[in-house]
C-alpha cells in the first residue's frame, strides 16, 4: 500500500498545505521573473482578481506567478482571513502584488512581508491594500497598521509604501461605478501604452491624495449608475486613482510602486483596465521597454466574477481547485 501511495504521489504531486498556487511561465518578456500575489480581502473578491491576473501574466507574458490566499482552519479560501501560509515565497520574489484588507497575520508570516519591504522589493498594490493591515499596538509589526501614529512609519504600510493609507470612499459604492480617465499629460507614459481612455470599473471610487512623490496616471470619475454609458456625477470631480511612486528603505534604496485604487474582480471585465494593471506590473519590474500596446490580456480559463460584497465569496473552494491554469474562476460548488 505504501509503495502504491508513493507511486501515485510521484505521478500526481499533491500541493503542500501552503494556501498557494503557482503558474509556471514558459516564454515571454517575463520569463525568469517570479511574481508573488498576497490575496486576502473581505469584500472585493481578491481571491478571484489575483489568480485571474496571475494566469494572464503567466500564460501570455511568461512570468512565474504564485498566489497566496487567506484560508480558514480547514484550508478553504476565506475572504479576509489573517492566515496566509507560504509567504516565504517572497524571499526570492521579484515583485509582490498585494490586494489585502485589515490583516493581522501571525508574526512568523508577517515577517516575510516586512523583510520584503526592508530589502526594497517593488510593490503593486490594489484597492484595499491602502489599509492592508490592522495590527494591535504592542505586536512586533504594529507599525504596519493603517492608523499607526509613530513617526518612523507613520500611517503604516499604505502610506509609507503605496502613498495613501485609507482615506475614504468617493461617491456611493455599489451604486456608483467609476470611469477611469487618463491624465492627458501622462498619455505617453509606458503604463498607459495601449490603454484607451474611459475604462469602466464597477467598484466605486476612493479618495486619492497625491503628494510630490506621486506620478498620477489616471483619475476616477464617479458615475450616476453602474454602466459604461452612465452619466458622470457632476457633483464629484475626478479623484486620483492610479499612480506610480518610489519608497525608500532604511539603507537608502529606492523601490518602484504602482498602485490602483480599483481592482475588484468585476473591474477586470474591462480589457482596458486589465491592460493598465498588466502594464503596471511590467513597469514595477523595470520592464517598461517591453510593454507592447497590443499584448494579449485575455482571460485564461473561464472567468465569471462574483458581485463584490462582504461575505460574498464562493464557499468551499481550496487553492488547489484553482491550480489548473484553465479551471474556472471560481469553480461551481454543488
Amino acid at each position: 500500500m505504501k509503495a502504491l501511495f508513493f507511486l501515485l504521489a510521484s505521478l500526481f504531486p499533491i500541493l503542500p498545505l501552503t494556501a498557494q498556487i503557482t503558474y509556471e511561465g514558459k516564454s515571454g518578456p517575463g520569463f525568469g521573473k517570479h511574481i508573488v500575489f498576497v490575496a486576502s480581502d473581505h469584500e472585493y473578491r481578491t481571491e478571484e482578481t489575483c489568480p485571474a491576473l496571475a494566469r494572464i501574466l503567466s500564460q501570455h507574458h511568461g512570468f512565474k506567478t504564485t498566489v497566496l490566499f487567506g484560508v480558514d482552519k480547514q484550508g478553504f479560501i476565506k475572504a479576509g482571513a489573517s492566515d496566509i501560509k507560504g509567504l516565504e515565497a517572497l524571499k526570492g520574489a521579484d515583485l509582490m502584488v498585494i490586494f489585502a484588507r485589515f490583516l493581522n497575520l501571525p508574526d512568523e508570516q508577517m515577517k516575510h512581508i516586512a523583510d520584503y519591504v526592508e530589502r526594497g522589493g517593488p510593490v503593486v498594490g490594489l484597492r484595499t491594500s491602502s489599509h492592508a493591515f490592522k495590527i494591535p499596538a504592542g505586536k512586533k509589526y504594529s507599525h504596519f497598521d493603517f492608523k499607526y501614529k509613530g513617526k518612523e512609519f507613520k500611517k503604516g504600510f499604505g502610506h509609507q509604501i503605496l502613498g495613501n493609507t485609507w482615506v475614504g470612499h468617493y461617491g456611493k459604492n455599489h451604486s456608483q461605478a467609476t470611469r477611469i480617465q487618463i491624465i492627458p499629460e501622462q498619455k505617453e507614459h509606458s503604463i498607459l501604452r495601449g490603454v484607451d481612455d474611459n475604462a469602466l470599473c464597477i467598484a466605486g471610487a476612493y479618495v486619492g491624495k497625491p503628494d510630490e512623490t506621486f506620478t498620477v496616471l489616471t483619475e476616477s470619475q464617479p458615475l450616476n449608475g453602474m454602466k459604461k454609458d452612465s452619466p458622470a456625477d457632476e457633483t464629484k470631480p475626478p479623484s486620483p486613482s492610479t499612480w506610480t511612486r518610489h519608497y525608500t528603505t532604511k539603507d537608502g534604496k529606492k523601490a518602484r510602486v504602482f498602485h490602483s485604487t480599483q481592482g475588484a474582480s468585476q473591474d477586470l471585465l474591462d480589457a482596458n483596465y486589465r491592460r493598465l494593471l498588466v502594464n503596471g506590473v511590467y513597469w514595477a519590474l523595470g520592464l517598461e521597454a517591453q510593454i507592447k500596446p497590443d499584448s494579449t490580456v485575455d482571460f485564461v480559463g473561464e472567468f465569471n466574477p462574483s458581485r463584490f460584497a462582504f461575505d460574498g465569496e464562493v464557499k468551499g473552494v481550496k487553492p488547489a481547485d484553482l491550480a489548473d491554469m484553465n479551471s474556472p474562476i471560481m469553480p461551481k460548488k454543488k
